[in-house]
């Protein structure tokens, strides 16, 4: 007789027996559809429907067990070939996969990029259009992909880092839909072959140092494309080579395991520890996955039978991660083989549904646009002037075509409105109509959103003048900064200050000094020498809801952090078509100082690369505070350059130091004239203003623009109306020729239409070609100087 106790448990382990076999059986399900996804796409790009793909097929074991562990409020910073790791996570589904695919534009089919980013480029929201952060607790998140190999690990760092801050930082404790207490991992993809770009070495040295939450999986195949492992990695394996990180008891560092891709059991188990491991203790962890495979090669664009051994491809069917799935199940009589074929055949229609599905979504549309051009046009060929011939033939053409292209048919109607524009008729009119309201929507679903829109848009921040009174003290341009920052440190518990010197010596021009001590070192603190990471670090931190300024000590050192704002920051509004902001603030010092790297404008390298972010370029430190007060009320990211030999320059403190805004993109008029008009900005201000009294004696009266940001330019048109008044314009700066003067003159002369005001040639002076010369003659003889100013305006004036 079975007592009841025994007949309990017997029960109870029936279950949880039934219960694995289940969740096994539904993770095999998953890795054939996810393979079965990849198969089937690969086909629709050599049909033609699709234009690149790029597959997970190869990983989906090893991502399927990953993303047990994924909870919501953790944060993927991820690698393209992630689709199965989306798939289990609940972030994407085979549908949504193939309309990305597709390009579709409708973000109702395509959620992550609105059609702008190319398949597995996957994101989630982070922050609404009120303006209110999302509860992120609640969301299994991930930051947007980007192709760039390693670009997704400096951010890494800064999703992580977020977590031990809102897990040590008491005044964080107010935001429970940003963090649950820090309790929250960064999983971040890289495959094996990236790891040899410097992004990831000093992510895992920085995330070592800083001891956060980030757990990285390397996908390691072997092969990096064609090259293979051998040729890319010290010892031919990433774990041996990082050894020397591994944490001990008694150093900081981080946990090394290594697992086989094919092996399911072996991978839930590792992962499931190390996770729950790195959650509780902040410990980072390095998953290295070997034996991975790859059966459909990189990508579209080639085949790796072309590089692959035979050997080599008959171990990858032996060792698929699927295959060898299957094998273990049948091996442990989790199902017999028809549970399987039936799973399989299931998986090939999910794919198959996923694909039609998808297509019919994004064609429909277009087809709908089709045949109203079909209707208009026919009516325009009716019309007895018109060349029927050429009308009927390019509709038919459009009508034939089986993959048609929302370009197909605005070409079909700009061509018939080309050839016959001089004919007035009601039918052309309503083609014309279709036309240009066809292109405007069209451009809304390509062109918008590279900047943000409504409450969390800088451009509609309120103004606020600085106030003054008889009692405003004259101090240092250093000091207002000081007493500023104390201030917002005080006042707004998101913001964090940090980068190379900027917490115990309070940076180098002492903006920040004595304010470590104040506020403590999780506030403000110093950082290695690392600006990749820096910028990574604020990143991830203005992707979790926190306001970072992350200081890049030099202007000249941008370039070695320049890749994360450039390809993540700068572009992550357009390409998530709004969905996702990092309202991250970079601060940093430039314009003239000593030496060919502590001197630098490079103004046209941060104009081509950095649209999307603002561009602020303050002359003074009371003008940047304005400017720092604007991007804190809104969501937006930006550059803030302040002039290095501003520091200790006299200013008056204003009143309302905290409160007071700057409009971005209003010129500022320094002093009015009506002569000629000199726009410029920054540093170069001053050396106008000391030409300007000698220009003055001479009788020649200057009107001097301050243009305060770069991005956005004179929204007001303000620049062209003091040319209306002048006739004569000169664009100054320190960048070198054809840099940033070159692209003032285009914004006023060309977008303003500032050419129909001239009375003589405009002007552009600029620094020379090369990098500043070291010491006062090398500064003299490398930028702008007084007497080229002098020289210049009198040449103009005298015309």
């Amino acid at each position: 007789m079975i007592e009841n106790n025994e007949l309990t448990m017997n029960t109870e382990s029936r279950l949880s027996f039934d219960e694995f076999r289940k969740e096994v059986l539904d993770d095999y399900r998953l890795a054939c559809e996810s393979r079965e996804v990849s198969l089937l796409a690969r086909k629709e790009v050599l049909t033609g429907k699709a234009k690149f793909g790029i597959f997970g097929d190869g990983k989906e074991v090893a991502q399927i067990a990953m993303a047990k562990y994924f909870k919501p409020g953790d944060f993927r910073s991820g690698y393209y070939r992630d689709q199965t790791f989306a798939f289990a996570s609940g972030i994407a589904t085979p549908e949504q996969f193939f309309s990305q695919m597709y390009a579709d534009p409708d973000l109702a089919n395509e959620p992550f990029s609105g059609g702008r980013q190319m398949n597995s480029h996957f994101a989630t929201p982070n922050l609404g259009k009120d303006g209110n952060w999302l509860d992120l607790t609640q969301i299994k998140n991930t930051a947007t992909d980007m192709s760039p190999t390693a670009a997704q690990m400096p951010r890494a760092l800064g999703l992580a880092f977020a977590s031990k801050l809102f897990r040590d930082v008491e005044v964080l404790k107010e935001f429970p839909k940003l963090s649950n207490n820090g309790n929250e991992v960064c999983f971040a993809t890289i495959g094996d072959a990236s790891t040899s770009e410097g992004h990831f070495w000093e992510t895992m040295n920085a995330a070592g140092v800083l001891q956060v939450p980030l757990a990285v999986f390397v996908w390691d195949d072997g092969y990096g494309i064609s090259v293979p492992r051998e040729y890319q990695t010290t010892k031919d394996s990433i774990s041996a080579a990082l050894e020397g990180f591994r944490k001990t008891e008694d150093s900081n560092g981080f946990d090394i395991y290594n697992v086989k891709g094919w092996d399911y059991a072996s991978m839930c188990e590792v992962f499931e520890a190390g996770i729950r491991k790195i959650r509780e203790t902040h410990v980072p962890a390095l998953f290295h996955v070997e034996e991975m495979t790859q059966p459909q090669g990189h990508s579209t664009s080639g085949s790796h039978e072309r590089y692959k051994s035979k050997e080599r491809l008959a171990w990858e069917k032996e060792f698929d991660c699927n295959y060898q799935m299957r094998q273990w199940i049948l091996e442990n009589a989790l199902a017999d083989e028809a549970t399987l074929l039936s799973i399989e055949a299931e998986a090939k229609t999910v794919a198959q549904d996923a694909r039609k599905n998808a297509w019919e979504k994004y064609v429909t549309p277009i087809r709908q646009q089709i045949q109203q051009i079909l209707t208009l046009g026919q009516a325009v060929a009716a019309l007895p002037e018109v060349d029927a011939a050429m009308v009927n033939n390019l509709l038919h053409e459009l009508q034939v075509n089986r993959e048609p292209l929302r370009r197909d048919v605005l070409k079909t109607a700009s061509t018939i409105l080309v050839y016959h524009k001089k004919i007035k008729a009601p039918a052309m009119d309503a083609l014309k109509r279709f036309y240009e309201d066809l292109l405007s929507r069209e451009r809304e679903n390509y062109n918008s959103l590279l900047y943000a829109e409504g409450v969390n848009a800088v451009s509609n921040v309120p103004v606020v003048p600085a106030v003054y009174n008889e009692d405003s003290a004259t101090v240092n341009g250093y000091e207002v900064l000081n007493k500023y920052f104390d201030q917002l440190i005080e006042n707004n518990p998101k913001v964090f200050a940090f980068g190379e010197d900027v917490g115990k010596i309070g940076d180098v021009n002492q903006g920040f000094a004595g304010l470590q001590q104040k506020h403590g070192t999780q506030r403000i603190f110093d950082t290695g020498i690392r600006e990749l990471t820096i910028m990574g670090q604020g990143i991830g931190m203005a992707l979790r809801g926190l306001r970072p300024i992350a200081e890049i000590q030099y202007l000249d050192y941008l370039i070695y952090g320049l890749q994360p704002l450039s390809d993540d920051v700068a572009c992550l509004q357009y390409r998530t078509k709004g969905i996702q902001y990092c309202p991250i603030i970079v601060r940093t010092r430039g314009h003239r100082l000593e030496g060919i790297w502590h001197s630098g404008s490079p103004m046209s390298m941060i104009l081509g690369s950095l649209r999307g972010m603002n561009v602020c370029v303050p002359r003074n430190m009371v003008q940047a505070i304005g400017m720092y007060n604007t991007l804190l009320s809104a969501n937006e990211p930006a550059l803030v350059i302040e002039s290095l030999n501003g520091y200790r320059l006299k200013e008056r403190l204003p009143q309302n130091l905290g409160s007071f805004t700057v409009p971005l993109g209003v010129p500022e008029t320094i002093h009015e004239g009506t002569d000629i008009t000199i726009v410029s900005y920054g540093s170069t201000l001053r050396v106008i203003e000391e030409a300007m009294q000698t220009l003055e004696k001479l009788g020649v009266s200057c009107e001097l623009i301050d243009i305060q940001t770069l991005l956005p330019f004179d929204t007001g048109h303000k620049i062209v109306e003091s040319l209306k008044k002048t006739n004569r314009i000169l664009f100054v700066d320190e960048d070198v020729p054809g840099g940033g003067t070159a692209y003032m003159f285009q914004q006023v002369m060309e977008l303003q239409g500032g050419y129909k005001w001239l009375d003589v040639a405009p002007r552009t002076l600029s620094a020379q070609a090369h990098r500043p010369a070291y010491g006062s003659d090398g500064d003299y003889f490398s930028k702008p100087n007084v007497e080229d100013v002098i020289r210049i305006v009198m040449e103009m004036v005298e015309e």
